[in-house]
């Protein structure tokens, strides 16, 4: 049968051309279906299989931008500080219309070490924060074992170095500066007032440091712990050794306020009293009559004026103190990110810039303690005001 259906290909055309011509003769008194070969449908489109795309977890890389973590409590005891940094962070990206830098912020509350590595798994090339000197210990080998740099927010000076740069106001700079003011107004015999414990160590030592660095003497150097009457047991040590010309306390406005009337009594009748960069954190400072006439030591707060007009106008309410920290980190960050391509590591080399970087809290580099050095000014309060009294220098 396979040979009776094999046609020529020419009788084939011949065949079908009749079949086609008898259909039309007869087309009024019957159907005819052709019996030529039958032309099947026309094959399916090719369907071309698409790959998957690939979701990679967590946030999407970004090739345009630089991505920089803030580490911060955003929740707990410090959140407001930790909330007030990181609007500070938003604000100095506004101001700078900065469109290369990212900055995504991690809560330190729940664990240091977690929202560090959160971040670096997710790609951030630089960490700005945290805010305690404890958690910066956490995070910094975490993050030197990724290559990214710290710039914390923290002021323990004993967390710095192996990565970690600290931007906080260090105690020990002010205490120099503050001493050096006052033999440069004729103190030669200094007095110390510092509390128990780790803070109180770190300002004994700057203190002593700073009076031999300057040429003076301290007469008598005496600690107190917080228990009612104890800063009284120590003032009355102090005046064994009286007179002096000035009168360190390194502590609260609120201590060095209760502290002074009774300096005063006892043998520091015209001793100026002194204190430290802690003092400019405190907005109610000025108006603590008992310490008329006392100088500290701290940055500039010309340009801070600015600053927090600015973010009460855009948050709604005063920022803390800090802030400016979290604000200048952004601007160092700014500046050298004009040089640093997006994706490759940070340029850590750059933080050491001998001419330093200049922010809301005026002038500073790290030194090669990884410590902020930064320019500061003397202040006096006098009548319900603070006055300047010995203008931070313009750099270094």
């Amino acid at each position: 049968m396979a040979e009776a259906l094999s046609i020529p290909q020419r009788g084939a055309k011949l065949l079908r051309a009749a079949i086609i011509a008898g259909a039309l003769v007869l087309s009024g008194c019957q159907s005819v279906v052709p019996r030529g070969p039958r032309t099947g449908p026309p094959p399916p489109p090719r369907v071309v299989q698409e790959q998957p795309q690939q979701v990679q977890p967590g946030i999407p890389v970004d090739v345009a931008r630089h991505r920089v973590a803030l580490l911060v409590p955003l929740t707990g005891s410090n959140a407001g500080v930790g909330q007030s940094l990181a609007n500070a962070t938003q604000l100095a990206l506004l101001d700078t219309k900065n469109e290369k830098v990212r900055i995504t912020t991690y809560d330190t509350n729940g664990g240091a070490a977690a929202a560090a590595q959160r971040a670096l798994a997710e790609g951030n090339k630089l960490i700005l924060g945290p805010l305690l000197g404890e958690d910066v210990r956490v995070v910094t080998p975490i993050a030197r074992r990724a290559g990214v740099p710290v710039i914390s927010f923290s002021n323990d000076v004993t967390a710095a170095g192996n990565g970690a740069y600290l931007m906080g106001y260090a105690p020990a700079q002010a205490i120099g500066r503050v001493v050096d003011y006052a033999k440069g107004r004729g103190v030669t015999d200094f007095a110390g007032l510092v509390p128990n414990g780790t803070f109180g160590e770190r300002a004994s030592t700057a203190f002593l440091r700073s009076v031999e660095s300057a040429g003076g003497q301290v007469r008598s150097l005496q600690t107190y712990g917080r228990t009612p009457g104890a800063i009284t047991s120590a003032i009355t040590r102090l005046a064994q050794n009286a007179p002096f010309g000035a009168v360190l306390i390194a502590d609260s406005g609120a201590t060095a306020a209760t502290a002074a009337p009774l300096i005063r009594r006892n043998g520091g009748a015209t001793a100026h009293i002194l204190g430290t960069d802690q003092w400019n954190l405190e907005t109610s400072i000025a108006g603590r009559p008992t310490l008329n006439g006392a100088w500290f030591a701290s940055v500039s707060d010309e340009l801070y004026r600015h600053y927090a007009a600015k973010y009460r106008a855009r948050f709604g309410a005063a920022p803390y103190r800090l802030s400016s920290l979290g604000y200048d980190s952004v601007l160092l960050t700014v500046r050298i990110a004009r040089d640093w391509p997006v994706g490759s590591p940070f340029p850590e080399a750059r933080l050491r810039d001998p001419g330093g970087f200049v922010g809301i809290d005026g002038p500073f580099r790290f030194g090669r303690d990884s410590v902020a050095e930064r320019a500061l000014e003397v202040q006096e309060i006098r009548a319900g005001a603070t006055v300047v009294v010995s203008p931070a220098p313009t750099g270094f």
